[in-house]
């Protein structure tokens, strides 16, 4: 949780077809030259500062990050007992800011009220930074039972906030009274989101309706902690295999990570955890079939069984109350309600897209199957797909995974990753010694990072799988770019549940994996490159946030980061033009997979959040939904709704996990950019991106600002290129 938003970003446009022509206009135009001076905004800071009272916190994660790099979290401080401490008396500091905001008898200025209300709550924020990290990166019972203690509170202080009648009444004024304050267009901005967000969030109900909503806000505050748990309560498992003839076929570093994974549980065997890292490449090379369908069945059922940990009477109750919700507020549906404030704006724009992409992507899949079926003289069931897809590799590109794995080493790979920032937009990354600031495992690995010489943060890495921590990758800012109130820095970290290896092997990773590690760097790469004033305009659409991580998937695999960092750990030599030939030969490979498994995820949530009456089974929702569509039998969704994080621990991609694909829309036609250009890192283009579509945050309409950097709107025609399916 970062400084409080007073919006959440977005602006219409339909990234679908476009073909303006370039407007000509210089790199960096929109990251808004109309910024406050640093005169206006040392006035602006001294105005709020004087309306917030003057408070001292007790609590000792309440106090402000001290210590080099601008002060960094106490991570070696926190207990459940300080951060529980250090929330309850947060959330009274931040009320008591918020009293002296709404009931100050000045006349509502910008500068005493938007400003101030950025301002207010900065101790609470600081404790909920270490919060997130713990629940997320360490987990465990105290901080699950911590987390469905708090998690209500912080829901109620929250609808506190939305449904002050006088708080409001001072943000619509400093918003309809923009143009004759002489607001500039970022505080224009600022101030008309901030109203509108208020308002879509509660602000104008009566006080019956301000009541029903809060305990609507409440109940799903709490169902998404409880999911949140149970799934990660079902992934702290593992499938043991007792005899080597289980892993025959397994790279020897899989063997190896799997070895490594039972000892640790003091077992004998091999461990296959629950988690995709250990179970793709299983499903992928493992030759034992009963087995790869018994690991098969343990993943793709998580919170699916019928027990404790089973997820789907939470769904259930969240999407009910999400409709009440929506229904509350004057919108036919969740979906309606949540895309208010994104680029596609409304679901059937977002439907659209999927559907022109869910057509040729299924065709894929038959034509996919039917290769498989050739080789395996069978039916392909779910847990063949990918093994015998590898078979279908071989033969047909003889491109083997096992002979692109060892020039994928962990570290290695993250090296390449920072040649790629350096290269692209002058950032450097260097380690600092251990223990020179605090970290909340010892495995977290903290870098400095300078932009063209000059300190701008740090970035923490932690990459290891153990239990209680959540799955997948993901990227956290811990402090988020402004200055408003003074220069911030940006703290940030990239998150991953690789299987450590034994001390001083290699942990060699698969290409997509090193795809996904260049994704989460790309939201930390988007995050160093802030330029933002105020930190309400730091955020964006949620269907454009996907965009700087996935276009930066596609340096993986350039010359001067194969030769310069991705060199074969046992050879030590440089990957052959030849081979990558053959992994660009096959990049469109197996992409109907790739693309129905995601995209079913996508559309499920889309049907899911637009039914005019909220499901009560949800397996036989998930069912019907996907026979709708004509899902094919041999595949499953990435995501199933019982496991589903991304809907279901909070608001954040509900009716939205569409955005990665429309995301991708402009992350396929820039890259085209790019290579049109004959350097894919071309610095005039990469400045321009970074000036463009990186720096400003919010701070102007995305879908312009696109339009600014490409002389044009996205064409979709680049992302069924990219997929390699037919383009009209």
């Amino acid at each position: 949780m970062q400084r409080r938003q007073l919006l959440l970003g977005g602006a219409g446009f339909l990234v679908l077809t476009g073909c303006a022509s370039a407007n000509g206009m210089d790199a960096g135009s929109s990251a808004a030259g109309d910024a406050p001076s640093a005169a206006t905004l040392s006035e602006e800071a001294a105005i709020a500062r004087a309306v917030l009272p003057r408070q001292t916190p007790r609590a000792e994660l309440l106090q402000a990050w001290t210590g080099a790099h601008g002060g960094t979290p106490p991570f070696d401080k926190a207990t459940p007992a300080k951060v529980r401490e250090a929330i309850l008396e947060g959330i009274e500091l931040q009320r008591a800011e918020i009293a002296a905001i709404a009931n100050n008898p000045d006349a509502p200025t910008f500068a005493n009220t938007s400003v101030a209300m950025q301002m207010a709550g900065e101790p609470l924020d600081r404790v909920m930074s270490v919060f997130g990290v713990m629940t997320s990166n360490i987990g465990g019972e105290e901080w699950e039972a911590l987390d469905s203690e708090v998690s209500p509170l912080l829901s109620a202080a929250s609808d506190e906030i939305t449904f002050n009648e006088a708080l409001f009444a001072r943000i619509k004024a400093v918003a309809d009274g923009a143009r004759g304050a002489g607001l500039n267009p970022q505080q224009t901005r600022i101030a008309t989101r901030s109203r509108d967000a208020y308002v879509r969030n509660g602000a104008a109900l009566d006080a019956a309706g301000k009541a029903e909503l809060g305990r609507i806000n409440t109940a799903l505050s709490n169902a998404f902690t409880r999911f949140g748990q149970k799934v990660v309560a079902d992934e702290n498992s593992w499938t043991l295999i007792p005899n080597e003839a289980g892993v025959r076929g397994l790279p020897a570093s899989n063997k190896t990570a799997a070895a490594a994974a039972a000892r640790t549980r003091n077992l004998q065997g091999w461990a296959i955890l629950n988690t995709r890292s250990s179970v793709d490449p299983f499903l992928t090379f493992a030759d034992d079939r009963s087995l790869r369908e018994q690991v098969w069945n343990k993943f793709v059922n998580r919170g699916d069984n019928g027990d404790a940990n089973d997820t789907n009477a939470t769904i259930a109750e969240i999407v009910k109350l999400r409709d009440q919700r929506a229904k509350l507020l004057g919108f036919r549906n969740h979906a309606e309600w949540r895309m208010q404030d994104t680029m596609a704006k409304t679901p059937a724009a977002a439907e659209d897209l999927m559907q022109r992409v869910w057509a040729p992507a299924k065709a894929r899949v038959a034509e996919e199957v039917a290769d498989m079926r050739g080789i395996a003289g069978h039916d392909i069931e779910p847990w063949d797909y990918l093994y015998y897809a590898e078979k279908v590799r071989k033969a047909k590109y003889d491109l083997d995974q096992n002979e692109l794995r060892p020039y994928f080493e962990l570290n290695n790979v993250r090296a390449g990753s920072f040649y790629m920032a350096e290269r692209l937009y002058g950032f450097t990354f260097a380690k600092l010694p251990q223990g020179s600031v605090p970290v909340f495992h010892p495995d977290v690995t903290v870098y400095e990072v300078r932009d063209a010489g000059r300190p701008i943060g740090l970035y923490y890495t932690d990459d290891y799988a153990r239990p209680g921590k959540r799955s997948g990758a993901w990227m956290t800012t811990y402090r988020s770019h402004s200055i408003y109130d003074g220069p911030e820095n940006t703290l940030g970290s990239n998150n991953n549940n690789f299987v450590k290896a034994p001390d001083g092997e290699p942990i060699l990773i698969s290409l997509d994996d090193a795809e996904t590690l260049f994704h989460e760097f790309g939201h930390t790469l988007h995050a160093y490159s802030s330029n933002v004033v105020y930190p309400a305009l730091g955020g964006t659409p949620r269907d454009f946030v996907e965009y700087p991580s996935q276009v930066h998937e596609h340096w993986v695999l350039t010359r001067p980061i194969l030769d310069g960092y991705l060199k074969n750990v046992e050879t030590g030599q440089s990957m052959p033009q030849a081979l990558v030939d053959k992994i660009e030969a096959a990049a469109t490979f197996n992409q109907g997979y790739a693309t129905v498994s995601y995209l079913s995820s996508a559309i499920v949530d889309m049907d899911l959040h637009t039914q005019a009456v909220p499901p009560t089974d949800i397996d036989a929702f998930e069912k019907a939904s996907l026979a709708r569509i004509g899902m094919p039998r041999e595949i499953v969704m990435r995501h199933r709704l019982p496991q589903f994080n991304h809907l279901f621990t909070s608001d954040a991609y509900s009716a939205g996990y569409y955005s990665y694909l429309w995301s991708e829309t402009m992350d396929a036609d820039t890259w085209a950019f790019f290579e049109e250009s004959g350097d894919v890192f071309d610095p005039q283009i990469a400045q321009r991106f970074k000036a463009i579509m990186l720096a400003p945050g919010n701070t102007t309409d995305r879908a312009e600002a696109y339009r600014e950097f490409r002389g044009r709107d996205p064409d979709v025609a680049a992302l069924l290129k990219v997929r390699g399916f037919p383009t009209s």
